[in-house]
């Protein structure tokens, strides 16, 4: 069986980057096609601007489309989409929009995420995220039923400031990913 796993970055948050290149490794490892997604040309002063982050979201859902014209998703019996911030939305909103039976992993999405996404997905979330509200994300994930992964005092990169800690909860993120994805 084909499986394939795309990887949807944030603004800033490439696939070269802790949570996107770690996951990408694993997936690479467990025989798994990656096909990273990318998008450019985004406005500046972004955080704290819904209108922004809609037009982000927006932008970056447009080019993924052209980028993702040519997949025959018919090949594949494993598909796997992993969102990290405003990412999270796009590979949400991008399944709706093509009827995708698709898994999702979920890194420290925004609110809007949650418009969209499918049952068969996993969150992670830091409770310092200043992008997104962690009661909100509660709430989010209780009311779609979505395992909820939280970091505590970790930021929007699931980081703490403490390497020593960083680098473990890196470990268990990797651990429930690896978990995740082998047990469809």
């Amino acid at each position: 069986m084909k499986k394939i796993a795309c990887l949807f970055p944030g603004i800033g948050y490439t696939c070269d980057k802790p949570l996107l290149y770690y996951s990408w490794k694993l997936l690479k490892g467990l025989g798994w096609e990656i096909l990273p997604v990318s998008y450019s040309g985004f406005p500046a002063n972004v955080k704290g601007n819904p209108e922004k982050m809609q037009q982000c979201a927006h932008m970056a859902l447009e080019q993924a489309e052209i980028l993702l014209q040519d997949v025959d998703w018919s090949e594949y019996g494993d598909i796997l989409f992993i969102g990290k911030s405003v990412g999270t939305v796009v590979c949400a909103a991008y399944a709706v929009r093509h009827g995708l039976r698709c898994r999702q992993i979920l890194f420290t999405p925004v609110e809007a995420t949650f418009q969209f996404a499918g049952r068969n997905t996993i969150v992670f979330h830091g409770t310092a995220d200043p992008w997104a509200d962690t009661q909100a994300i509660r709430e989010s994930c209780r009311r779609l039923s979505l395992p909820l992964y939280e970091t505590e005092g970790a930021n929007h990169s699931l980081e703490t400031g403490d390497v020593d800690l960083d680098i473990s909860e890196m470990r268990k993120v990797m651990q429930t990913v690896k978990a995740f994805v082998q047990h469809p």
